[in-house]
């Protein structure tokens, strides 16, 4: 295994880029995603190269260890910087915390990179970006990318950490026909479906209003969970009843946030939330939805109050803000516990 891309200024031209994929971002959903795509690769084909690249440098140590022993004789690689990620490799995936990163990673790395390659170079080039991030900034970056003479697609997912695991992902994707059809088979090695919503930013204006759903969703299920409980239901009744009614959806048949409610599963209350999606990373996809809603003049009462909720849940329980965001539960609880009541349309005092 080689340790470090130190060298590729110098003879990254030199290469067999058409055989190397770059994964940027091995965070809960990199990792996993990033496992998926290079195992399923190197089984297809294991002359196949395999470049990662994350800020913290123990996370792709790690990461290549454990694929190593794994696959023993797969070729795979750190690059330092996303430079170097660029230059190893003719397809670039990126799976990023938010907008701040992407600029970063983008504008100050691959960018200028691509604009530094023969013409060929750039042309067979493909980006694939995961982050869930602002509108605008994924409309830039693609614009800046296609200048290049490169090719892009945004292609946030819905599965959270366990479809990333399973690589049962749905990838939602925006860019052009051309673009999404180059893509299609490498995300459909991590994930079941593959959506074209359109061009450039279409997929993710799709993840976002998914996750305005959904983060409003788990609140409420949080709220009949707990009110359930305290009526005297046993949570796992509740759950069957509901998970057979009107009220069926993901966040209580999958990531009900009550220990035991789920005989036959394992949601992230079972770990003590861990594993599952970050609340801080719901308050930021809340936040995108009231953003790009605001700039649309598209009213979001119910996103904006469940928002203004996280927001509260985290400076009140920073423990919080790195667990699942199904934990919004012990915070309801507390609440409860405490005597603390909610009039309507007013977020917790």
């Amino acid at each position: 295994m080689k340790t470090s891309l130190r060298l590729l200024n110098a003879i990254g031209r030199s290469l067999p880029r058409s055989r190397s994929t770059s994964f940027i971002g091995l965070g809960r959903m990199g990792h996993e995603m990033a496992y998926n795509l290079f195992s399923k690769q190197f089984a297809q084909a294991n002359e196949s190269q395999f470049v990662v690249c994350d800020a913290i440098p123990e996370s792709t140590q790690s990461f290549c260890s454990n694929f190593i022993k794994q696959y023993p004789g797969a070729n795979i690689s750190i690059a330092n910087t996303p430079e170097e990620a660029t230059l190893a490799s003719q397809t670039i995936i990126t799976m990023l915390p938010s907008s701040p990163q992407v600029l970063s990673v983008y504008n100050d790395g691959i960018i200028p990179t691509l604009r530094k390659l023969p013409a060929i170079q750039a042309h067979n080039t493909l980006c694939i970006d995961s982050t869930t991030l602002d509108v605008d900034v994924a409309r830039s970056v693609a614009k800046y990318v296609t200048e290049a003479g490169s090719q892009m697609v945004d292609a946030p997912v819905s599965g959270g950490v366990t479809g990333a695991k399973a690589a049962t992902l749905a990838f939602l994707v925006g860019g052009t026909i051309t673009a999404f059809e180059k893509a299609q088979p490498l995300l459909a090695l991590m994930g079941q479906r593959i959506i074209h919503c359109g061009p450039s930013s279409a997929g993710l204006g799709a993840k976002i209003c998914n996750n305005l759903i959904l983060g409003v969703q788990q609140i409420v299920v949080g709220e009949a969970m707990l009110l359930g409980t305290k009526l005297g239901l046993d949570p796992a009744v509740l759950s069957s009843v509901i998970s057979s009614s009107t009220g069926n959806c993901w966040s209580i048949s999958v990531n009900n946030p009550v220990p035991h409610a789920l005989p036959e599963k394992s949601p992230p209350c079972e770990r003590e939330y861990e594993g599952g999606f970050a609340t801080a990373l719901m308050l930021k996809d809340m936040g995108l939805a009231s953003n790009v809603a605001a700039l649309a003049g598209c009213p979001v009462p119910l996103g904006q109050t469940a928002e203004a909720l996280y927001a509260r849940m985290i400076e009140e329980r920073p423990d919080l803000a790195r667990k699942d965001f199904s934990s919004v539960y012990r915070f309801l609880e507390k609440a409860m516990e405490e005597g603390n009541t909610v009039k309507p349309g007013v977020v917790l005092p």
